[in-house]
């Protein structure tokens, strides 16, 4: 590590540019590289062009995360390592919500034979924290640790609802192109916003098939915990197929008490 921290920047473009530990820039660019790519692998010359250093440093860099059980090697490619699965799991056990959230499901009449997920707002996206898997689960969604793009997704959707609306045009100008995986994919930043106003006042933002076809999802956001609190919401993913008016309102009913026993687990 210490010849990296070293060995002096070369451009702009090279990752740890300016930061006030390179070496540890950059092995995060590594990790977010590896989660990112489309087959999980990169190799050393992938990894050296992602970070714009040497493959001499990159080398080395790559070395102490596998020492660290950060990533492995496949053959001659890297892949994120089981270390951070430990750290993950670590991570999330400590965070009451996702342990009242698994509670609460367990115990609840409908969600508990329901495919049910906890989530929280990262900018443009919302990253899944848990997942609870009723019988029989619907498999065609997101797992713990995936990103989606919020348009894409009820539980997205009622978080943003949250937003002020100057945020929300800041964020989603009308003419805005946003991501699309189904022709029920909303495909503009003022399609998503004529939809805020409903989400605001039912309380509870409905997804119809716009990630994956022949599925749809509610979702409640989580009252917030003070000003500095994390914007959660939770969603229940059920089959377009065997959906129903008195499942929704059911389902919708027991998302808003798990909600409120998250945002206030003391009662």
């Amino acid at each position: 590590m210490s010849n990296i921290l070293a060995e002096p920047v070369k451009g702009n473009e090279a990752r740890g540019h300016g930061s006030p530990a390179p070496a540890v820039t950059r092995a995060a660019a590594v990790l977010d590289a590896l989660a990112g790519c489309e087959t999980g692998r990169l190799t050393l010359s992938d990894l050296a062009r992602e970070l714009g250093i040497p493959k001499s440093s990159t080398s080395n860099l790559l070395q102490a995360l596998e020492d660290a059980e950060l990533i492995t090697r496949v053959g001659s490619d890297y892949a994120l390592g089981v270390r951070l699965v430990e750290l993950g799991a670590a991570y999330l056990s400590r965070r009451d919500e996702v342990r009242e959230f698994y509670r609460f499901c367990e115990a609840a009449p409908v969600l508990k034979g329901e495919t049910v997920r906890i989530a929280m707002l990262d900018g443009g996206n919302v990253i899944y924290l848990a997942r609870y898997e009723g019988h029989p689960a619907v498999r065609l969604t997101s797992n713990i640790g995936d990103k989606m793009p919020v348009s894409l997704c009820a539980v997205g959707k009622v978080l943003v609802a949250k937003l002020h609306d100057h945020d929300l045009d800041q964020q989603f100008p009308d003419e805005s192109p946003l991501p699309v995986l189904t022709p029920n994919s909303l495909r503009t930043g003022r399609e998503l916003k004529e939809q805020i106003g409903a989400i605001r006042q039912q309380g509870y933002a409905f997804e119809d098939e716009e990630s994956t076809l022949g599925v749809v999802s509610l979702a409640v956001a989580v009252p917030t915990r003070g000003s500095h609190g994390p914007s959660l919401g939770v969603s229940v993913t059920a089959l377009k197929a065997t959906f129903s008016d008195g499942q929704r309102d059911a389902m919708v009913a027991e998302l808003t008490e798990l909600t409120k026993m998250l945002g206030n687990p003391m009662g």
